[in-house]
């Protein structure tokens, strides 16, 4: 890992910051369909990092099932994306079926989409919550319940 990137990143290995404008990607869903996140102005956006060997991926999403995508998915200004680090689409499939998640889930593959958010090396789980003007507005890092009770407010707050 460069000097370089280490000096950009913060404590939990991000290296973009609120206020910044969120890294463009496209991702191939599981279903097949690709969304790009330029695409996605005008919506709050949340990003989910995660992977099925994250012990605390696995205790979250039924969090970010329960307490955000049944609240907000049939808004249609709020997008989540499940970004799933390097793994192939059968152990993707098979994980969302574990967790009894129904948000949609997306391949990265080589952690290539990762890497715009964080240095490759740092671990998930890990969420980016984009405003509709496509800025980072809270990030997040493991499974902290006040400060997820603080991401579910900001979502509600700027959906209003």
């Amino acid at each position: 890992m460069g000097e370089d990137s280490l000096e950009k990143s913060d404590k939990n290995g991000y290296i973009v910051f609120d206020g910044d404008e969120a890294p463009d990607f496209t991702i191939t869903l599981v279903d097949g369909k690709q969304v790009t996140l330029s695409k996605l102005r005008g919506k709050v956006v949340m990003l989910q990092f995660t992977a099925s060997w994250c012990g605390v991926c696995r205790k979250e999403m039924p969090h970010i099932e329960s307490e955000i995508w049944q609240q907000y998915k049939d808004d249609p200004n709020f997008v989540l994306i499940g970004i799933d680090r390097d793994e192939p689409i059968e152990t993707v499939k098979k994980f969302a079926e574990q967790t009894g998640v129904t948000y949609p889930l997306g391949l990265d593959p080589g952690a290539e989409i990762y890497a715009k958010y964080a240095v490759r090396e740092s671990g998930i789980t890990r969420n980016v919550l984009i405003n509709k003007e496509g800025k980072i507005m809270m990030r997040t890092r493991l499974y902290k319940p006040e400060e997820f009770a603080d991401l579910v407010k900001r979502i509600d707050d700027e959906l209003k």
